[in-house]
Parts: C-alpha cells; structure tokens; sequence
C-alpha cells in the first residue's frame, strides 16, 4: 500500500513539474502594462533594476537633463545640433548618440560621443558593413524604429510605432504581465530561467546578437531585430545569426568565427563549450543589478573560480600560477580566455564570449588580436607563441594548432 501511495505521489509531482514547465513554454495571456506595475511585488529586484544601464539605455533629456554626456560647450565642426534638439540619448558607457523626431520616428543625429576617450566621432555606417545598408542607402533616411527601437524599448508596436516603454524593462524579459499583475502565478508570467536551456537563453540573444528577421522585408519594411518574437518563443522562428564562411574576415566576424564587432555576445556564446554544457547567461550575470561590472553576480575571479577553480574537474591541473604563468592579481581569467577584441566604437572593445583561449599564432593566421600581445604589446607573436611552448604544461602539439576554434591547452 505504502509503495502504491509513493508510486502515485511521484507520479503527481512529476505531472505537477511537467504541467508548469509546459505552461512555460507558452506566452503569457493579456497585455503590456510596464514595469511599474511590478515594482510593489518584486521591489528588490526593481529596485536594483532600475540603476542599470539596462534600464537607462534611451532616456529623454528634458526630464533627465544629466542624461547627456557629450561636451556640446565646446565648439565642434562634426556637432550641428544642439542639446535642446535632442529627443532621446542613447548610450553612456561606451558611446551616446542622439535621436531627433520627425513625423513620427526618430533618427540619429550625424555626430556621437566617445564616452572613453571624450571626443566627438562621426557617427555613420560605413559601405559593405551592415546588411541592411542597400534598403537605407540615405543616412537621412534610416530611422530608429526598425532599425534600432525593437532591442532599446519594450513592446515596441510595428504598426503604430509606439512602445509600452522605453528600454529593456521587466517584460522584455518576462513576456507580457497583465495576467500576473491581476493575479499572479508562476504559470500566467515568462522566467527565462524555467523555460528550457535553448528558449532560456534566446531571451538574451534576441537582442545580444548580430543577425536578419526570417521574414524580410515585413510590410515593405526591413527591420533589424527579431519583430514578433517574445520571451518563451523559439527565436530561431524569428531571428536568423549572421551566417559566416570560415576563413574570411567580415563586418561581423574573423576568419575563426569569433565576433568581430560588439552586440555579438550570443553569436559567440552558442559557439562555445559553456552554452553546449547547459551554462546560461544568468549563470554569470544578473540583469535586475549587481555592484559588479557588467552586472555579474560575483566579482570575476570568484565568478569563474566557482566552476574553474584549480584542480577542480573543470578547472586547471594545478595552481592558478602554475595555470597562468603570472602572478596572483596580475592577470584575471577574462584576460585570456574572454579578451577585449570585439570593436564597439574607435579602438574600444568589449570581451569575446567563446571562452577560448586565442594563441599568438592565430593573430598570423586568421588576423585575429590574442590576449599574449594584446597586452605585451612590444612581443612579437612568434616570441609569444615560443613562450607558450617553453611553459611546461603545454603539450608539444598543443590542440590549437588543429581546432578551428583555439582551444585552450591549459585546463
């Protein structure tokens, strides 16, 4: 009888599991109603939320007139416009452009601002970069809402052109709230970390992606984000990465396949060993907001160390020193194995997500930057490929030279 009872019981709590992780497959019922309507149920997480760069992607300078960072006191020939011209900034950690309205969209004003080197830049895409280039061919005539708007706003409206809001808010990542504002449930409300590993993490790459709408042009419109897509969809219904024939160099990608520009993050990451071992995008960064740059849950070191630590199974054999060859605190594992070679504006990059160690040989090869010379900028490669090689713990052969993807030897 006891055994019949907890045969039943497993099978209840099983049918239990399976129901909410079907339900989570499914977009939410009812409408859009803003992340306002979240912040008296989660108010730690809104809380934190909204200091983030996430939350202040676009903002308006009328309201938040300490949004622009640009120097517009000093005269500039590249900056015809003025502050009280500006619509919407965009950007603040790397770059800020500027958004003007006419008609009914917004366009972006010819001039951005360096953020890291403060000094104003042209803002302008350059011929044979961007897919889109030859359905805008006048920079006049290419305004945000399908080139821009669908990955900087929430519920952004293709016919009407109107947003439930501004930025990436609660339900960018959560799917439609009204339902569970009325009543909430764990069913009736997206989590990205319940749905399954490939759905999960197409929350993030909807946006964090370099790639082309399935269907173009929509309406006579070519839009450069997934239009239709909502958390718990599967992406690739909607969204195509950027294709890339091994062996060339492009706009978007070296020779390798690792990203070559910045907003590629997922194109790299489904590349790589920790995406095929069930890793998530949350595994490492909590987008309600952290004290740690780029929004991680820990800082770095303690970060990759909770899974990479020394003489763990996925961690080197050894010492950290003994991995490395460089000394405590003078060297992070993003160093080497996430290194900043993926261009966002001038010679400002932000870090690959393959996880893969570049060798100094593969700069020669595929031109693409390594981490050695990158940083030990008087060596040349072939003396930073010796140097690897006198290390006792590369093997004589070691697995780069015959992987089309740098693997790193020192595991």
């Amino acid at each position: 009888m006891t055994s019949k009872l907890l045969c039943l019981l497993t099978a209840t709590i099983a049918l239990a599991i399976g129901t909410a992780a079907h339900a989570q497959q499914a977009r939410p019922a009812g409408g859009f109603v803003g992340s306002e309507a979240c912040k008296d149920c989660h108010r730690n997480q809104y809380d934190r939320w909204k200091t983030t760069l996430m939350a202040n992607i676009v903002r308006d300078p009328k309201a938040h007139p300490e949004a622009i960072v640009g120097d517009f006191k000093t005269p500039n020939d590249l900056v015809k416009f003025k502050p009280r011209d500006v619509a919407f900034t965009y950007g603040s950690k790397w770059k800020q452009r500027y958004f003007y309205k006419r008609g009914d969209d917004y366009y972006v004003f010819p001039a951005q601002w360096d953020v890291m080197h403060k000094v104003w830049r042209p803002y302008v895409s350059a011929p044979n970069t961007e897919w889109w280039l030859p359905h805008y061919p006048n920079p006049d005539q290419r305004p945000t809402g399908p080139l821009c708007d669908g990955c900087h706003s929430t519920n952004y409206d293709v016919k009407t052109k109107q947003v439930t809001e501004w930025n990436v808010g609660c339900e960018k990542c959560h799917g439609a709230g009204e339902a569970h504002a009325r009543n909430p449930m764990v069913s009736n409300i997206v989590n990205p970390a319940r749905l399954d590993h490939t759905r999960g993490v197409d929350t993030c790459i909807q946006c964090h992606s370099q790639g082309q709408p399935r269907q173009k042009p929509l309406d006579g419109v070519y839009y450069d984000w997934p239009v239709g897509y909502q958390p718990g969809d599967r992406l690739s219904d909607f969204w195509q990465l950027e294709e890339h024939k091994l062996g060339e160099e492009t706009f978007t990608h070296f020779p390798d396949g690792t990203a070559h520009k910045n907003r590629m993050q997922g194109n790299d990451f489904v590349q790589s060993q920790m995406y095929k071992k069930g890793v998530t995008c949350w595994s490492c960064h909590d987008v309600h907001g952290t004290q740690n740059d780029a929004l991680l849950i820990k800082p770095v070191e303690s970060l990759c160390a909770t899974c990479h630590g020394p003489n763990s199974p996925s961690g080197p054999s050894g010492s950290t020193l003994e991995h490395t060859h460089h000394s405590v605190g003078n060297v992070e594992c993003v160093d080497c194995h996430m290194p900043k070679i993926e261009r966002t504006i001038a010679d400002v990059n932000v870090r690959s997500h393959t996880f893969q160690f570049i060798p100094p040989s593969h700069t020669d090869l595929y031109k693409i930057p390594n981490p050695c010379t990158t940083c030990h900028t008087n060596m040349k490669t072939s003396d930073a490929e010796a140097t690897l090689m006198s290390w006792p713990n590369v093997s004589a052969t070691p697995s780069w030279t015959t992987t089309r993807f740098p693997i790193s030897p020192f595991r």
